[in-house]
């Protein structure tokens, strides 16, 4: 299958160009940056620094290239990714999206065009990851409302959302098996005198140094507390999901598709 992928100078689109290229699977046929970007018409293995040159060169203008590809997989910006998504329902290709900090009315267009094509949103492509979403579902069914929640998370100086759109997912997963809107029990931070706020999740956000991602969700009870953890050493376990996504996608019909369906959990 060929692939093309968006911000390859970027940390999660170096990675992506890295296994796209290992793999037998898949051909990279092309990259896509910013306008002005001093990377613009050069080989995207130079670009992404993987030691090698993969006759594919860095364009500006997506569809001038996008006829080559079967699936397009996108880590950039949100402004970035809506061009993308909209260039892609033109030319009715696929697309594995992992970009975070959409708004409301930006998920609602998301959801829209995936009524035309094959389209796969994923806060996070971790098998792990994933697979805690899961028994974050099972533990608040269980545990119910009885429980505080609290949900943790850490990245890097540079990330620039917060909280990570995978901590808000997490949270989201919880909500609604409390039956719940996030929104109307999230509290984000906390200071100040009072007790705990009975009924909601809190956010915590750390940013420092190169923490690659971490992610903690704790079920407080009198006497005892369960903690559901996941921690990334670094971000390729994120680049070879989204790597799977997009094989995944490959000749699948329009839809709204997440990491679950790729590992049918």
């Amino acid at each position: 299958m060929n692939v093309i992928i968006t911000g390859p100078k970027g940390k999660m689109g170096k990675l992506i160009t890295k296994v796209a290229a290992q793999r037998e699977d898949m051909c990279v046929v092309s990259g896509v940056g910013p306008i002005g970007r001093d990377y613009i018409g050069k080989d995207i293995g130079t670009v992404a620094q993987i030691g090698f040159e993969l006759n594919a060169t860095v364009v500006h203008d997506l569809e001038s290239v996008i006829q080559q590809c079967d699936v397009i997989i996108d880590y950039s910006t949100v402004k970035f990714s809506i061009e993308v998504m909209e260039a892609a329902i033109k030319h009715k290709k696929a697309v594995v999206c992992g970009t975070t900090g959409f708004s409301d009315v930006q998920f609602k267009r998301m959801e829209k065009i995936s009524e035309e094509i094959p389209f796969l949103y994923a806060a996070n492509t971790s098998r792990l990851v994933n697979l805690m979403y899961k028994l974050l579902e099972i533990t608040a069914i269980v545990i119910g409302e009885a429980a505080d929640v609290e949900i943790i998370e850490m990245h890097d100086r540079y990330k620039k959302d917060a909280p990570s759109g995978t901590s808000k997912e997490m949270g989201r997963i919880v909500a609604e098996a409390f039956e719940r809107n996030l929104e109307e029990i999230a509290v984000y931070g906390r200071q100040g005198h009072g007790e705990r706020i009975p009924d909601s999740i809190g956010y915590h956000s750390i940013r420092s140094g190169d923490i690659s991602s971490s992610h903690k969700v704790m079920f407080g009870l009198l006497g005892e507390r369960l903690e559901i953890t996941h921690h990334s050493y670094n971000w390729e376990c994120f680049a070879q999901g989204a790597c799977e996504a997009a094989a995944f996608l490959l000749n699948k019909p329009a839809g709204f598709y997440t990491v679950s369906d790729v590992l049918k959990i």
